[in-house]
């Protein structure tokens, strides 16, 4: 079986893009959850190999401020995926920000979907998230 690239875009309401990463998932049948933990898990994996002064991810770490285009470390330590991971899942559900796949909002973490290497998936942030 081959892996899929999916392209993630981080997106305003008014449909900027403010970010844009692509992942690989190893099957065309996700949940959001599956869709969420991966690309949370590549921001974090991407950001301790190098522990540049921004983080650009989907939740802000903890001991982040806010700055242009992503969150400035103030002491650049490695970041728990685990704990961003389950703040993102938590967002979601509390409507922190939506995931849109191929143009139709996910409603639920267990929701099934199905993408390929040309599905669309954009998450539109409401709040700032806060991570670990």
């Amino acid at each position: 079986m081959s892996t899929i690239s999916l392209k993630i875009t981080d997106e305003t309401f008014a449909g900027k893009i403010l970010n844009e990463i692509s992942i690989a998932v190893s099957t065309e049948h996700l949940t959001v959850k599956d869709i969420i933990e991966a690309r949370v898990n590549a921001e974090v994996t991407e950001y301790n190999k190098k522990l540049p002064e921004i983080y650009r991810g989907l939740v802000q770490p903890k001991d982040a401020e806010v700055a242009l285009n992503g969150f400035r470390v103030k002491q650049r330590a490695f970041v728990d995926a685990e704990k961003q991971v389950y703040a993102a899942l938590d967002a979601f559900q509390k409507n922190g920000f939506f995931v849109l796949i191929d143009n139709k909002q996910a409603e639920a973490l267990d929701e099934q979907v199905f993408v390929n290497s040309n599905s669309a998936v954009s998450f539109i942030k409401l709040t700032p998230l806060v991570g670990g």
